[in-house]
């Protein structure tokens, strides 16, 4: 299925019908320290790569449906519910032999109703990556089936680490959409991204719905 990325609209703006809507957040958003580190993180590599430093993002997705909207994210492992938090998947950052602390796991969401943390600092955003039903309907079928590789980690050999963009792209990749024609914003990049769409290719190729 091609790929039909809208005009972006203000985050605060809803969505009209079924689809799929990505959001570009600033790494760190609402978060001084994790900004900060992230900074750090994109010197260290621009200098490795002998090129510009560039704003990093990670990104999220909300899947529009008749029954409601459900917000898709990556992030750490919070306090409380975990069916009201809609978490569907759990797994290590760092290190898989640190998993038993809460602070070095992360956890995939997909609620219903749910809102995306600092969606008002979203660049670029909302972008509708489909307005097909069926599309969006497999994608929050496909979330409770994806694979837990060690975040900030090249586990799965892609040559990329895995993170919350890499959840993105290999749900947009798992789908059909056309993974290539999506980017950040101008001058940003997005970490992770290639890792999902490696992983997702093997499996189509293997005929699995997911590699762990």
């Amino acid at each position: 299925m091609a790929l039909a990325v809208d005009q972006p609209r203000s985050p605060s703006r809803p969505a009209v019908g079924c689809g799929i809507d990505l959001y570009w957040l600033p790494l760190g958003a609402g978060g001084r320290s994790v900004r900060l580190n992230g900074r750090v993180y994109e010197a260290v590599a621009a200098g490795l790569a002998r090129r510009h430093p560039r704003d990093l993002y990670h990104s999220a997705l909300i899947v529009h449906l008749p029954e409601g909207d459900y917000a898709i994210e990556m992030g750490p492992v919070a306090r409380g519910d975990r069916e009201e938090r809609g978490v569907v998947a759990e797994g290590p950052v760092g290190s898989r032999w640190l998993r038993s602390f809460r602070v070095f796991r992360y956890e995939v969401r997909c609620r219903r109703n749910g809102v995306i943390p600092d969606v008002e600092e979203a660049v670029a955003s909302p972008q509708r990556l489909t307005s097909d039903p069926a599309t969006a309907r497999r994608v929050l079928e496909l979330v409770r089936t994806v694979g837990t590789p060690v975040w900030g980690r090249d586990e799965c050999r892609t040559g990329d680490m895995w993170n919350s963009n890499s959840l993105t792209s290999w749900l947009a990749a798992s789908v059909g959409l056309d993974v290539d024609a999506i980017a950040p914003p101008a001058g940003g990049r997005a970490p992770g991204w290639d890792a999902g769409i490696v992983v997702a290719r093997r499996a189509g190729a293997a005929g699995n719905d997911v590699e762990r």
